[in-house]
């Protein structure tokens, strides 16, 4: 579990994990980075109160980094990834391990079920399990169980961790996405299983929100930089409505009628959220268009900006911190 700023719902999310209904050992590693709340004190007290729990530090504050250094300390054969705000359901682990021994998969992974608890987190959970806010990702907004290009957490075979040399710590996002990819391109196999659903807490304010999509797109874009290929017509709809919006604004003093363009967003952004936030209470409906607006400008501003600089040159082998985690033993 990489941990960060996540005093609120880190003890709950180590409860979650630890009442499991799973026949098996379960240990659980908190990689912690230097938070700037109670994160360490509240991660120290849990590990005192139980044996299963280790706290290993993370210096350099980046989930990569985090996970390799808690997948380094971990022992066991199958390792599950779990975010400090993320809530397991009590079968979650049983159904991953049946899964994996079904399918023979390297990875499965499940329904990022986002829920809100304020207006603003309701409406951004609304828009997280919408297409119009995410697309189509099975892991997003549901399907059937199958192959899939990448899943929400993911609980590996050690085995497939060991063979690609773990998480690529240059990539600050992304990186569940650029693992997996290697995970398929050595052929191992991704697995979506719909009944594996975790209870995520969505970002609570518009600026906190921005910030995360802003670095979903910036290093989506260094991922299909690194692995030609990767990039489809769903991850170029936002930064391509930001520029034909830009480019609207930019000539409609010339050219009125260019602002249909930035209208009419506005326009299919409230009809959309109409639709999909029917049953939101009044407070969250009334956010929706924002969360909407917020979600695809600043994934697309970040797609668009993302510096050259920041790809990683090719041939270069994936990168971690020394010591290397040693995924194999």
């Amino acid at each position: 579990m990489p941990v960060l700023n996540e005093e609120r719902h880190l003890r709950e999310a180590v409860d979650q994990v630890l009442a499991q209904q799973y026949p098996g050992e379960i240990e659980v590693v908190l990689a912690v980075g230097p938070s700037q709340d109670r994160t360490q004190e509240v991660a120290d007290a849990i590990a005192a109160a139980d044996r299963r729990v280790t706290v290993v530090p993370n210096p350099t504050g980046r989930t990569p980094n985090a996970l390799n250094a808690a997948i380094a300390a971990s022992r066991n054969d199958i390792v599950a990834r779990v975010d400090g705000h993320a809530m397991l359901p009590s079968d979650y682990l049983r159904v991953a391990v049946e899964t994996l021994a079904e399918t023979g998969a390297d990875n499965v992974g499940g329904v990022m079920a986002a829920e809100g608890i304020t207006p603003f987190e309701q409406a951004v959970a609304c828009a997280m399990t919408s297409k119009i806010g995410v697309g189509a990702a099975a892991f997003h907004v549901g399907g059937t169980a199958g192959p899939a290009d990448t899943v929400y957490l993911g609980v590996f075979r050690r085995s497939a961790l060991a063979r690609v040399g773990g998480y690529d710590e240059h990539f600050q996002r992304a990186q569940d996405w650029e693992m997996n990819h290697r995970i398929r391109q050595t052929g191992g196999l991704v697995w979506f299983q719909p009944r594996m659903r975790v209870s995520y807490r969505p970002r609570p304010n518009a600026k906190a929100l921005a910030k995360q999509y802003f670095h979903y797109g910036r290093w989506r874009r260094v991922v299909s930089r690194t692995h030609e290929g990767t990039i489809n017509l769903r991850y170029l709809a936002p930064p391509a409505a930001v520029l034909a919006m830009l480019l609207g604004l930019l000539v409609s003093p010339f050219f009125p009628l260019a602002l249909i363009v930035p209208g009419g967003y506005a326009l299919a952004i409230v009809a959309g959220s109409a639709v999909t936030g029917s049953g939101l209470p009044g407070a969250a409906k009334l956010r929706l268009p924002l969360v909407y607006a917020t979600m695809h400008c600043s994934w697309g501003w970040g797609f668009l900006t993302s510096p050259r600089k920041l790809a990683r040159p090719p041939g270069q082998a994936v990168r971690r911190e020394e010591p290397a985690p040693r995924f194999g033993e």
